[in-house]
């Protein structure tokens, strides 16, 4: 598997495949959370938006992923849009049901006293209750990315030139079981490099929490 990952690097470009999976992969992510964060936001700090959103959300949080490449193969064609989309597809259910968690965990004394100061709803949603849900926010699309990286494969293997998950389905090919190794560890190397990245900006973006734990 060593002398595989050796000759993927340094003969094969295996870093061109590595590159556009890392874009999928940033991209994708970046487009849940834009959708997610905000509207999962508001589930959470309103019980009328949640009551409406509830539906659809629970309805597709059920449905998985894969189905849908049929469907994104029509609309999308085979380049980078169907598989960005399977990945957004893959995790922003699941992360819109986990931020409204987050943010209903805020405690009520906060809101509560917040009111008794005269705050307005939009006042109390932006300086009470998103500071008090964002180590936390931070902290579950953290775990969602993981998720994302699950999902890389699948969307990698229909109709992929490119990427960790093409490189992998070639070798399957061929039955280089070698080459499939050596793109599991790099998927999980990379996996946990992007985690520690999270933990660092939870690190440095709350250094109260640790003032607290002490």
């Amino acid at each position: 598997m060593f002398e595989a990952l050796r000759e993927l690097f340094l003969e094969r470009e295996f870093s061109v495949d590595v590159l556009s999976s890392l874009k999928r992969i940033g991209v994708s992510f970046a487009l849940a959370v834009a959708v997610a964060v905000p509207l999962g936001v508001l589930m959470g700090a309103f019980p009328l938006v949640a009551a409406f959103f509830n539906p659809l959300v629970s309805a597709f949080r059920y449905l998985p992923a894969p189905a849908f490449i049929p469907l994104l193969l029509m609309w999308l064609g085979t380049g980078n849009e169907q598989k960005i989309a399977l990945l957004v597809l893959g995790v922003v259910w699941f992360l819109i049901t986990l931020v409204s968690d987050v943010v209903r965990q805020v405690p009520a004394d906060f809101i509560e006293t917040s009111k008794t100061l005269g705050g307005s709803r939009r006042v109390i949603l932006w300086t009470v209750v998103v500071p008090a849900a964002l180590p936390g926010i931070v902290d579950t699309c953290r775990q969602m990315l993981a998720v994302s990286w699950t999902y890389l494969v699948i969307a990698e293997i229909v109709a992929a030139t490119d990427g960790i998950g093409a490189m992998m389905m070639r070798a399957r090919r061929f039955v280089y079981v070698d080459d499939i190794m050596a793109g599991i560890v790099v998927i999980g190397a990379l996996g946990l490099l992007c985690d520690l990245a999270f933990r660092g900006v939870h690190w440095l973006a709350f250094p109260y929490l640790r003032q607290r734990e002490r």
